[in-house]
């Protein structure tokens, strides 16, 4: 449903790749390849496919395998990928040029465009019903942006509030449902903490983060509590697919940044990914009334051990990121916390029979702020068991079962009140996805069960068909999700241990259309009810005494757009939405949520020099205030990025943050960062690329290198050959093969070039592509052609 590139933009760590508010899919070296994924149609016909050959004395030179015109095609380690130059390809030749990777059509597994947030498991996204929003590599590089919060919110329906500079606590607020109710993931495991405390993406720096998958919409039926808004998971890279890579920066507010990612093969069946990121700002005050700056500073790391164990895949990985974080109190008084957040799991995937596959885990969870001039403090542990179970009935009929456990102890103290609070949840889900033809479908049934709050009962119903040509495509979506009080909701200030959950119910409509080759556009609707939200009612005002119950009801109603443009040099994105968050009660705008929003993305490559523009257009908002709530003026937010690729290997990114220099608050009396300028270097020396192993896709300039290298080798061996058929052979690829076979009555031009060389063996004839003009089909891949 996609509309392919035409010559997709580079990244100088993962080659050609692509922007987009649709999913793109994900690289494959960060999910095993599954025999559940089943590759989707390629809906686009390329109008020219221009190879390079990779056959070599009749062998591939990036396999070894003894090749012939017969399987060229069959080759899955070759050296060079199909590079589409004018082609418009589907999603999954998208990623196929991002990833080097070649191999026939039918078996793309590897490098398909896949979505793993959306039902817990590898699917085409092509089948993927439900709104995405991924964001790439070759984006974060670009952005050269400070943190995950502003990687997010250049996307409609994404709504950041943040309380002062960097580092300070920032809250996400998906297509108008609460910030707790929006669920965050570190590779799979949740980081939502089980106090009061919002997860912290002001902290998880983006030199750490290979992509982002937000699914918006309920998705409580798979992963449980706080899914009611949507999912944002957070994928860390893999240094030992990508080579080593450093960077270092420094920007606005004496912001000083360095990272290094990397790993090393351990022998043919183990890797070892290893980063750390640094940031250190001065910051700036957090108050508007204030003049204090104040700073923040963040050290991360992530390392991860992969081995295949017999038919096994087993994962050990830990993920971490602590700093301090300096702002002012209520009163001006500069105080500043520690804080540390931290993952570490354990993961075996076994494929059970030929149709199958069962993964378990185990993670542990540590989230903990500490205030430096009072004994305060938030603190949660939590250890998970999973295990999931999926199998593919038939081609078109996948059916999944999991369940979870998961342990939580919350410990807090607040201006002296403090509780404790240990928690038990056990959740279980059976999910049934379903393709035939046009049509595709999902189900969900879920079920949790809380220590303190009952059981909770969810489910998704999504249907979607198919037509005009597989270019548009309408659907509908169903689902119901939940969030189980937290332990402050139960033993804090207010507490009530006997609240019940939050529970949701979500309808869509929309329709998802190919204008042309190179643009897509989505248009939806929808709506949400909110009830048994949790509120704070006042009993007494002297003293000042309250208790949280389940009294409000929300309503949250809506219309978004999204169009996209592909082209060789050019991509825009266009994101829009119009929402209507209301309390029921009073009718009144649920807080700090725009009603209209649009974001616009542009970038534009010039050679080896590469332009974005990010904007963002708000209306206005609603916030806390005595004796009444205010108004948040709208705003238009830009900046504008540079990166220039001075060699292979080293590159330039500049960020002009806030271009216009606008001054807009996302909470009131807090401040945001006037213009200012971060610059930074990245050196990502590609080692050359063994068999089977994957540094992103080669670029142009590396692909031109390769070639007058090969040239050279082959002139060498032209000259030793003194103009044999063997060594004309050798310089016209399969069609010398070819002619070999058939002897000296060969075909007109080509034997006339035969005899160029022939009569001037010092000066060969230059190697050509093959085109499809006047093709059925593609030597290298068997794609359909046409002039």
């Amino acid at each position: 449903m996609q509309a392919g590139p035409a010559g997709p933009l580079e990244s100088p760590e993962t080659g050609p790749s692509i922007e987009t508010s649709v999913a793109v899919g994900e690289r494959p070296e960060l999910g095993r390849p599954t025999v559940l994924r089943r590759p989707p149609p390629i809906r686009q016909t390329p109008t020219h496919c221009w190879i390079f050959y990779c056959v070599r004395k009749g062998a591939c030179t990036g396999c070894g395998k003894t090749m012939s015109s017969s399987n060229i095609a069959s080759c899955t380690r070759s050296r060079f990928p199909l590079i589409s130059i004018h082609g418009l390809w589907g999603a999954a030749t998208l990623l196929a040029t991002i990833v080097t990777t070649t191999g026939r059509a039918d078996d793309l597994q590897p490098g398909m465009n896949v979505i793993v947030t959306a039902t817990r498991v590898p699917t085409p996204a092509d089948e993927v019903l439900a709104p995405v929003v991924v964001i790439d590599r070759a984006t974060i590089e670009r952005s050269n942006a400070g943190d995950a919060a502003e990687l997010l919110r250049f996307h409609a329906g994404l709504d950041i509030a943040s309380n002062g500079g960097p580092g300070q606590p920032t809250a996400m607020f998906i297509r108008g449902a609460e910030s707790n109710q929006a669920l965050v993931l570190v590779d799979g495991i949740r980081i939502n903490p089980g106090t009061i405390g919002l997860p912290g993406l002001q902290n998880i720096r983006p030199d750490m983060i290979e992509r982002i998958e937000v699914v918006k919409g309920p998705r409580s039926a798979l992963w449980g509590s706080d899914a009611i808004g949507g999912v944002v998971n957070v994928v860390t890279r893999r240094g030992s697919q990508d080579g080593w890579i450093a960077e270092a920066g420094y920007g606005a507010y004496d912001t000083k940044r360095a990272s290094l990612n990397g790993g090393v093969g351990l022998g043919q069946s183990a890797a070892l990914d290893v980063g750390v990121s640094w940031t250190d700002s001065d910051g700036f005050p957090t108050r508007a009334t204030d003049d204090i700056d104040r700073g923040y500073d963040n050290l991360s790391a992530n390392v991860a051990l992969r081995a295949d164990v017999g038919a096994a895949e087993v994962t050990v990985q830990h993920w971490r990121t602590a700093g301090t974080s300096e702002y002012s109190d209520f009163f001006l008084a500069p105080v500043d916390q520690d804080y540390v957040t931290s993952t570490t799991a354990a993961e075996v995937r076994l494929p059970v029979g030929a149709a199958s596959e069962a993964r378990v885990s185990v993670n542990h969870l540590e989230d903990e702020i500490q205030q430096n001039q009072s004994p305060d403090f938030l603190e949660t542990d939590r250890d998970t068991l999973d295990a999931q179970y999926d199998w593919q009935l038939s081609k078109v009929h996948g059916l999944g079962v999991g369940a979870m456990y998961a342990r939580e102890r919350a410990r807090s103290e607040s201006y002296g009140e403090g509780f404790k609070s240990d928690t038990d949840t056990v959740n279980v889900h059976v999910q049934d996805r379903i393709a035939v033809g046009p049509h595709l479908a999902m189900l969900a049934l879920g079920y949790t069960d809380h220590e303190t709050a009952g059981s909770e009962v969810t489910w998704n119903a999504e249907y979607g068909y198919t037509f005009n040509a597989q270019r548009t495509r309408v659907y509908g979506l169903a689902g119901s999700g939940f969030r189980a009080p937290d332990a402050t909701d139960r033993f804090g200030y207010g507490g009530n241990p006997d609240l019940k959950p939050e529970r949701s119910q979500n309808y869509e409509i929309g329709v998802k259309h190919a204008l042309t080759t190179r643009q897509s556009l989505t248009l939806s609707a929808f709506h949400t009810d909110i009830e048994d939200l949790i509120d704070f009612t006042v009993l007494s005002y002297d003293p000042f005494e309250g208790i949280n119950e389940n009294v409000a009801e929300a309503r949250v109603e809506g219309i978004e757009a999204s169009w996209v443009y592909t082209g060789s040099q050019w991509q825009a994105r266009v994101e829009a939405i119009y929402q209507d968050p209301r309390d029921r009660a009073d009718d009144s705008r649920l807080l700090r949520r725009a009603q209209e929003s649009l974001t616009v993305g542009l970038t534009r490559a010039f050679g080896p020099v590469l332009f974005g523009l990010d904007v963002l257009a708000t209306g206005d908002r609603k916030d806390f205030g005595l004796p009444q709530d205010v108004t948040l003026d709208g705003y238009v937010l830009a900046d504008l990025t540079a990166q220039w690729r001075v060699t292979p290997s080293l590159s330039l990114i500049a960020r002009v943050e806030n271009l216009l220099d606008e001054d807009y608050e996302l909470a009131d009396t807090y401040n945001t960062a006037d213009r200012g300028l971060y610059v930074s270097m990245r050196y990502a020396p590609r080692p050359p690329t063994e068999a089977g192993s994957s540094h992103g896709a080669p670029t142009q300039q590396d692909l031109h290198a390769d070639r007058r290298r090969r040239q050279h080798r082959s002139r060498r061996r032209d000259a030793g050959a003194k103009g044999t058929r063997a060594g004309r052979g050798l310089w016209h690829g399969r069609r010398g093969e070819q002619r070999d076979r058939r002897g000296a009555s060969g075909a007109g031009p080509a034997r006339r070039r035969a005899g160029d060389a022939d009569r001037n063996p010092a000066r060969p004839v230059r190697p050509r592509w093959r085109t499809l003009h006047s093709r059925p089909s593609c030597n290298h891949c068997g794609a359909r052609g046409s002039t």
